[in-house]
């Protein structure tokens, strides 16, 4: 999914993962360096990959709601929001 592919903002540390601890001491812990699907994190570095790749195909963000998206051409008006990870 797109959250495996999301980057992050701040730095992020977890404990080991099972298995693992045996290689080496217990006061070890791993920095990440991508999103992990159920960091609570994650949905918003996506949304705000999402933003970024919208403003670059043209669309505007809507400052009453940032999940509205909208673009203007000549006559025609294109409008695209977001719910979870959902265009309607």
């Amino acid at each position: 999914t797109a959250f495996f592919h999301g980057n992050l903002e701040e730095e992020i540390y977890m404990e080991l993962p099972p298995g693992c601890e045996n290689l080496g001491s217990k006061d070890v812990v791993c920095k990440l360096r991508k999103v992990l699907y159920g960091l609570k994190q994650s949905p918003r570095a996506w949304f705000g990959r999402f933003c970024l790749a919208m403003k670059s195909y043209g669309f505007n963000q809507s400052d009453s709601d940032h999940t509205l998206f909208f673009k203007r051409q000549q006559e025609k008006l294109t409008l695209l929001i977001i719910y979870v990870d959902d265009m309607l």
